[in-house]
Parts: structure tokens; C-alpha cells; sequence
């Protein structure tokens, strides 16, 4: 399942990350590595705040598509 289904309160375990290299490598500089755990803080107006390794992070819902979990 996409990350941007996920609603507000929820933990999940990131599986895998679509997308080009170079999205990869900007998900990943952020700390969305596979195998971490991500938790949906809020969804405000279509950006998504999310907590991953004890810091939140603010992605769009196209971002947050490319993030299974």
C-alpha cells in the first residue's frame, strides 16, 4: 500500500521505494530507507507530516506514493 493512504496516527514499515534513482536517493538523503519505520503525524491540504527516524518531515502525496509500505 501507498504511504499517502495511510491516515493520521498510523505506524507502518516502509517495504519498498518506486520511482527514478534520483527520486530514490532524495527519499533515501531523507530517511526513508527500506525497513524503517514511518508514522503519519497529520495531512494537511495534501502534504502529509510524517515522523521517521525521531524527526518529522513534511512530503507531498505525489511523493508519498512512491513510499510502500
Amino acid at each position: 500500500m501507498p504511504l499517502s493512504l495511510m491516515k493520521a496516527g498510523e505506524k507502518n514499515t516502509i517495504k519498498r521505494i518506486t520511482g527514478q534513482d534520483e527520486t530514490k536517493r532524495f527519499l533515501e538523503s531523507l530517511g526513508f530507507v527500506v525497513g524503517s519505520s514511518v508514522t503519519v503525524v497529520s495531512e494537511i491540504g495534501g502534504n502529509m507530516i510524517l515522523n521517521i527516524k525521531d524527526t518529522r518531515v513534511a512530503l507531498d502525496k505525489n511523493m508519498a506514493r512512491r513510499i510502500v509500505v
